[in-house]
């Protein structure tokens, strides 16, 4: 079967690197790639948001399987678009994609369906959530309400910070529409994880748990980005807790949003903070995080071929979801200046060199004439899987030793604290 898979990141070359070891895959194209995907797919130079040409391309190549990668096309109605067409595509329809897409939706859903998270309000006045802000005090949660690429989320320890935040968001539109309407929550303590779960709109199938680093610098410091690395799984997380997780939250969304007519079909990301009360839900995404596939993928067994056809099909009871008794890292490389403004095409030297445990995952690269350069805010994200959490975190910072391009910084604290919680 040839597969194509949308989208240009990390989280992508690491979807089509897991689709590229099936038996039963004889071609992967990515649309539109980028240096790393070259390597294993053909990139076809298509944007993700140009459905009329992407169909076109996979009736013309016999694309037997689409899986969508990054959440733009997803809430615009790819899925939509191609089923109506009868093109098997995985992922999520744009209305159910809209627990990803608006805050407030997803907050109204887990009210209904009785899902653990934190209080909250909307608002689309400015004064009204300014004096709301300043009634509940910090520390607080302030969101844009649509999409941001991760970076719209403000953890106001201060009402100062809040009120700034409100300000930016609200009033000078720093992230355009997406802050047209802001949610604002109150602020949860305790231990943050995700859980990714493999749903057909009936049948939940949770992958293993994994921990993100949203903050540029060490011991979460800086400002928030699309994410600096990743662990799975995470080791002071039980069995239990997970169970936990799937029966009061996971499933009472899938079941419920199948119930209203909207159900869903993909990877529902359930984004999460274990609290004293117990788990809470910080947020849902709809489809594979980034970075968190670039460790839950190494570690699937399964062929993830036959996990998508099955979902597609509604016959994911019948797949058993299996998961290598290992642990894996990822590290990211990014450019000098991200989460901000950042240089592109810089040359990147040493990606020959990893070891044979250590995969590296392109993000923002592009391949040219003289080699891979940069051209994104995250560049890399350097993968490493061992025995345990230890043998991984030492063979991702290894391999990341091996790696420069002018300016590279990195978290080297990534997996730290879950170690310390082991000893």
């Amino acid at each position: 079967m040839n597969v194509l898979v949308i989208g240009g990141g990390g989280r992508e070359h690491t979807i089509a690197w897991k689709l590229f070891q099936s038996p039963k895959v004889k071609k992967v194209y990515c649309a539109p790639g980028n240096g790393g995907t070259a390597q294993i797919a053909q990139n076809v130079p298509i944007g993700v948001n140009d459905f009329a040409a992407l169909v076109q391309f996979v009736k013309d190549e016999g694309i037997g399987l689409t899986v969508v990668g990054p959440e733009d096309p997803l809430l615009g109605g790819i899925v939509d678009f191609f089923e109506e067409r009868n093109l098997p595509i995985f992922g999520p329809n744009g209305k159910a994609a809209m627990i990803e897409g608006s805050k407030s939706f997803a907050k109204k859903l887990m009210v209904r369906y009785n899902i653990p998270t934190s209080a909250y309000e909307s608002f689309i006045d400015y004064e009204s959530a300014l004096a709301y802000v300043r009634e509940q005090g910090a520390p607080i949660v302030i969101k844009a309400d649509g999409l941001a690429a991760g970076k719209g989320v403000v953890v106001a320890e201060t009402l100062e910070e809040a009120e700034e935040a409100l300000r930016q968001i609200m009033e000078e539109s720093v992230f355009g529409e997406a802050g047209a309407r802001v949610v604002v929550e109150e602020c949860m303590r305790g231990e943050e994880l995700s859980l990714l779960s493999f749903v057909d709109g009936a049948t939940v199938k949770p992958m293993i748990t994994s921990q993100d680093h949203k903050r540029i610098f060490n011991d979460d410091r800086g400002p928030n980005t699309g994410g600096m690395g990743t662990y799975a799984p995470v080791p002071q997380m039980s069995d239990e807790l997970v169970q936990q997780i799937v029966e009061t939250i996971v499933r009472p969304m899938a079941e419920g949003m199948a119930a209203d007519g909207i159900p869903f079909k993909g990877v529902l990301y359930a984004g999460l903070m274990i609290t004293e009360q117990g788990p809470k839900v910080v947020e849902f995404n709809a489809r594979f995080g980034d970075p968190e596939t670039q460790v839950l993928l190494p570690l699937l067994e399964t062929d993830l071929l036959d996990i998508a056809v099955g979902t597609i099909k509604g016959e994911l009871d019948e797949i058993d979801v299996k998961w290598k008794k290992e642990s894996a890292v990822c590290v990211v490389m990014a450019a000098p200046g991200y989460p901000g403004e950042y240089p592109k095409g810089e040359p990147i030297h040493g990606l020959e060199r990893p070891g044979a445990d250590v995969t590296v995952f392109h993000a923002g690269t592009k391949a040219t004439e003289d080699g891979i350069v940069t051209s994104g805010g995250r560049v890399l994200g350097v993968t490493a899987t061992g025995a345990d959490l230890e043998k991984a975190r030492a063979a991702a910072y290894q391999a990341v030793q091996e790696i420069s391009f002018d300016g590279a910084q990195y978290r080297t604290d990534i997996a730290a604290k879950a170690m310390r919680q082991q000893k």
